[in-house]
């Protein structure tokens, strides 16, 4: 039996229905384990939440070597960090980050 990261078995399993294309699942498992980085009360009741925290983050990290790299052709697409929206290179006016940024007067007055 091969030994394959959390995060390649993940996209395996949500390529059912294709097999071949698990790589370009990759990016959804990330997700997956994003969303389940922050655990729930019976988790919490369970275990060490800093030991979870530091398992989900190995298990991310291994993301960018999973997969063959993508193509110049097709855009990396990334995602917020709870893996909720996802992020092309030309999202929100080519700026990455521009989608956290208030506008003006939706700051609080100081």
């Amino acid at each position: 039996m091969e030994n394959r990261s959390l995060i390649e078995r993940l996209a395996r399993q949500l390529s059912a229905n294709d097999p071949s294309d698990w790589p370009a699942r990759v990016q959804d498992a990330a997700s997956i384990l994003a969303l389940l980085k922050e655990p729930d009360d019976a988790m919490r009741e369970a275990g060490d939440v800093m030991v979870w925290g530091a398992m989900i983050d190995a298990a991310l990290r291994t993301r960018w070597s999973v997969a063959p790299s993508v193509s110049q052709e097709e855009p990396a697409i990334g995602s917020d960090e709870e893996g909720e929206i996802r992020l092309t290179p030309d999202a929100v006016g080519n700026d990455r980050a521009e989608w956290i940024h208030l506008h003006q007067g939706q700051e609080k007055p100081s």
